[in-house]
């Protein structure tokens, strides 16, 4: 008699390197629908399929995981502005593609924040660094800081900006479009409609472009 052909058992264990990431992700996941504060390490272990002790090759502790998954989420604020930036108007003079690059950005910020709000609260809701270096990187990677100060410095070049003026202007224009997001989650404009807050996005930008 032949024997019996058997389905190969099913893998219950990751190969190094496919926890981690199946870890990120459900932590990414858990961010997504709730926040920094939904970010679980034993959560993201049950995601995962796996036991909790098996997290602590990869991730130390709860911590770990939100440092991880945090700077997942600022990445992704870096991507949503860089969409924005490809797409900024490439008509007119050079003050005009500079200008319309930094509304660019300050909209693709505070449309990450109204469409992942989750994300949007675990990227800035806890400590993180901004590294100088990357922050000067300019357009390129997905770095929030990198695309405002691209756009800046564009502003600079284009003759649109006094080089006096430039220092420190990235943390005016960051602060401004960072207190209507919170304004719009958690503060008073929270019952606002949507067209209503984008249309008011677009009003603090002008106050931006014009202020700078």
């Amino acid at each position: 008699m032949d024997a019996i052909k058997r389905k190969p058992a099913q893998r219950s264990t990751y190969r190094h390197g496919d926890l981690r990431r199946a870890l990120l992700e459900a932590g990414i996941a858990l961010a997504r629908d709730g926040g920094p504060e939904a970010v679980v390490l034993r959560e993201a272990t049950r995601r995962a399929g796996v036991a909790p002790n098996a997290a602590y090759r990869h991730f130390a502790s709860r911590e770990d995981l939100l440092a991880a998954v945090r700077a997942q989420a600022l990445a992704e604020v870096g991507r949503a502005m860089q969409a924005q930036y490809a797409a900024a108007s490439a008509s007119g003079s050079a003050a005009d593609r500079a200008r319309a690059r930094v509304r660019a950005v300050g909209r693709g910020y505070l449309g990450f924040a109204l469409a992942e709000t989750g994300l949007f609260r675990t990227a800035f809701g806890g400590p993180f660094e901004v590294d100088p270096e990357a922050a000067r990187a300019g357009a390129e990677g997905h770095n929030p800081f990198g695309h405002l100060n691209a756009a800046l410095d564009a502003l600079v070049a284009a003759g649109a900006l006094a080089p006096e003026r430039r220092a420190g202007a990235e943390y005016l224009a960051w602060s401004s479009v960072h207190g209507l997001a919170l304004l719009a989650l958690d503060g008073p404009l929270k019952a606002l409609p949507r067209p209503a807050l984008v249309a008011l996005g677009e009003r603090l930008l002008d106050m931006v472009e014009r202020g700078l």
